[in-house]
């Protein structure tokens, strides 16, 4: 009997364990159940509840202007290029040997200057001969003068007969003739006399020269002779260009519309500006017709005779008079694939794209002509944040001409550099 008490003394304790540890479990399980429940009560909520609205971004703000209205004068632009207005080549009238040269190659040489000199002694020595025959053609002249007149003096039966008469008379008339030859080959001889001293036929730019003293010079007819050098006239001088048929054709109707004699400005290649002006002064008389092109030619004034044959330059050509044109900044300008296009704000503040038709840029300015009233709220500032179809918010941003550079500024702008440079010691 002890022994079974104290058996089950002994496991009462680790039952009632078991019991508590079971006990623990269950108010686990439970804890955790109700945890699960309130996640998910929160997922549901959370699935079910409308997500916030996203946050609406304001309007851009754009700078608008309404196109600049202005007084302009529309050019056609063209390429060419600078020619002489007289190109002489000199050539002796005379054979000989050179024996003086009176210019350095390259001078600016006026017209009537002695350029070169041929031996004139033979030309002196014909010209002496042909005057002592002058000479002694006058003489007889004077002495079947002198026999006419006594002959004439006779009568009665001192009388000659009539056909000595017409004699005399006929020898005056041949001593004449002979004097009238004998001076006209005086004057031959003078005139190769004179050409043995060649002379610039123009005032210009001389050339260098192609005979040498010492060196024998053959005349003769064209391009016989000896070329001795050239000389190009350059004041005025000529600008070569060619027109297409479309800008002939409105430089015609331009022509005929307004009477007036077209503009023309010429800039060089490091010029910035249009510094030389100029007439139009000859058209062809017909277009080329494998190029389709017409050939036109400018008279430019060159008193410093600065400009030289063969230089490139830009031409524009104006048919004259002016324009009220509308202008926008050339940059607010949009490709619109073959249209182009410019951002105008509406009304109710909605961007809108119209399509223009462009004309040149006028000192960073773009002539619009046509598409846009003077009454378009052009976006000139802030353009890539205006988007057709788009709600903007305006500010006013005038349209205002760029300034010109000045001439000094810019040739230094477009000015070569230099390959190589020194000091100064």
């Amino acid at each position: 009997m002890d022994m079974r008490t104290t058996i089950e003394t002994d496991a009462r304790p680790a039952t009632e364990t078991r019991f508590a540890r079971r006990r623990v479990s269950q108010n686990q399980l439970a804890i955790g159940a109700l945890v699960l429940v309130a996640v998910g009560a929160l997922g549901w909520t959370a699935l079910v509840r409308s997500p916030a609205p996203a946050a609406v971004p304001p309007p851009a703000t754009v700078g608008v202007a309404a196109p600049l209205v202005a007084p302009v004068v529309e050019w056609d632009d063209f390429v060419g290029r600078f020619a002489p207005s007289q190109s002489i080549e000199v050539r002796p009238r005379v054979a000989g040997q050179v024996t003086g040269l009176h210019f350095h190659d390259g001078d600016i040489v006026q017209k009537g200057q002695v350029l070169f000199t041929i031996d004139q002694r033979p030309y002196r020595a014909a010209l002496a001969e042909a005057q002592a025959n002058v000479a002694s053609a006058r003489s007889a002249l004077v002495l079947a003068r002198s026999d006419y007149a006594r002959v004439g003096r006779l009568s009665g039966d001192e009388a000659v007969s009539a056909g000595e008469v017409d004699g005399l008379r006929a020898h005056v008339q041949s001593a004449e003739a002979a004097l009238a030859g004998a001076e006209a080959r005086e004057r031959t001889q003078a005139l190769n006399m004179e050409w043995t001293q060649v002379r610039a036929p123009v005032t210009g730019r001389i050339s260098d020269r192609r005979a040498d003293v010492g060196n024998l010079v053959a005349a003769g007819e064209g391009t016989n002779a000896t070329l001795l050098t050239t000389i190009n006239a350059l004041d005025p001088i000529y600008f070569n260009f060619d027109s297409s048929e479309a800008l002939f054709l409105k430089a015609q109707r331009e022509k005929a519309a307004k009477g007036t004699a077209p503009v023309v400005e010429i800039k060089l290649q490091d010029e910035p500006g249009y510094a030389w002006h100029g007439r139009l002064d000859f058209t062809d008389n017909g277009l080329d017709p494998h190029s389709g092109t017409i050939r036109g030619r400018a008279v430019i004034a060159n008193p410093k005779l600065f400009l030289t044959p063969g230089l490139f330059g830009n031409m524009r050509l104006s048919g004259g008079g002016t324009v009220q044109a509308m202008l926008v900044p050339d940059e607010v300008i949009q490709s619109d694939q073959a249209r182009k296009t410019v951002l105008v704000v509406g009304a109710d503040g909605t961007v809108v794209a119209k399509p223009v038709i462009l004309g040149p840029v006028v000192r960073g300015l773009r002539v619009i002509r046509s598409g846009l009233v003077p009454g378009d709220k052009v976006v000139v500032t802030n353009v890539q944040a205006a988007m057709p179809g788009a709600h903007v918010e305006v500010r006013s941003a005038p349209i205002t001409p760029q300034t010109v550079a000045t001439d000094a500024a810019a040739t230094e702008a477009t000015a070569p550099a230099a390959a190589q440079a020194t000091l100064v010691h």
